[in-house]
């Protein structure tokens, strides 16, 4: 199972690499555009949509959601308010899985996939064209980094260490020891980073704080909708890995906060 994953790993970071580093910036959105239509095809199942008609009505509601999106965030501060709206909904997504997390229904549940996957997308894309040339794509390709080493340490840590449930009524295999394993190896990614990029190290490790923890909401949202919709995985495209839903759940969560980050630094003025 982990030779599955390593393997697919690298065959999707190989495929991320020429998006992000040789492939026009418009084509790299549209193929950003492309995985997370793959993801509202998925989350379609957990607003209850069994049938292959219904769920393509809901892929093309998020295209037209993100094309809404696209048209009115063409100016920095449009796309800063976009992406203060899905901080604010990450926040209560938050208050949402401690307070009421069985509180889920279809409706609930399609309009939070709405809420999770135009902003993550229109983050990403607007990303990818900021700065000079591929700068965009450096950035990017760094918070990618701090997401994955997260998610990779805590992988690890929990299988190794795991005791204390973090949120069993949400996720009951995920631990605080697998929370403190990903925040510990993010956090020296994040040291790199603001090497990497000469930036003052405290703000940016503060930055590189702020998206491992809403990572981890993203995380544990989406679990809390499988769980909802009494599946294991979102789906079977990658193997080893699920579904497309569970390769970019916390990326989902946190692009918004890495984007205000960066202009709160003053990276993307």
């Amino acid at each position: 199972m982990l030779r599955t994953r390593v393997a697919t790993a690298l065959v999707l970071l190989a495929l991320l690499l020429l998006v992000l580093f040789w492939l026009p910036v418009a084509l790299g959105a549209g193929c950003f555009a492309i995985v997370v239509l793959l993801g509202a095809w998925e989350w379609a199942a957990f607003a209850g949509l069994s049938s292959p008609l219904a769920r393509l009505g809901y892929v093309l509601a998020v295209a037209a959601f993100g094309a809404l999106a696209w048209g009115s965030s063409a100016g920095l501060g449009e796309w800063f308010t976009w992406m203060q709206g899905a901080a604010l909904w990450w926040a209560g997504a938050f208050l949402w899985l401690c307070l009421a997390p069985h509180a889920v229904n279809r409706a609930t549940a399609a309009l939070a996939g709405l809420l999770v996957l135009v902003p993550a997308w229109l983050g990403l894309a607007r990303l990818l064209a900021a700065g000079a040339p591929r700068q965009g794509a450096a950035l990017l390709f760094f918070m990618l980094l701090l997401v994955w080493a997260t998610d990779i340490g805590a992988y690890f840590a929990g299988r190794r260490f795991g005791r204390l449930k973090l949120a069993p009524q949400v996720s009951p295999n995920k631990t605080w020891e697998g929370v403190l394993g990903g925040t510990l190896l993010g956090l020296l990614v994040a040291v790199g980073g603001a090497y990497w990029f000469q930036l003052p190290r405290l703000p940016f490790i503060g930055l590189g704080l702020a998206v491992i923890l809403s990572s981890m909401v993203g995380d544990l949202a989406e679990s809390m909708f499988k769980r909802f919709a009494q599946v294991k995985d979102s789906g079977s495209l990658l193997p080893g890995h699920g579904g497309v839903l569970d390769r970019i759940d916390s990326i989902t969560s946190a692009v918004p906060f890495f984007v205000l980050g960066l202009g709160w630094l003053g990276v993307l003025a």
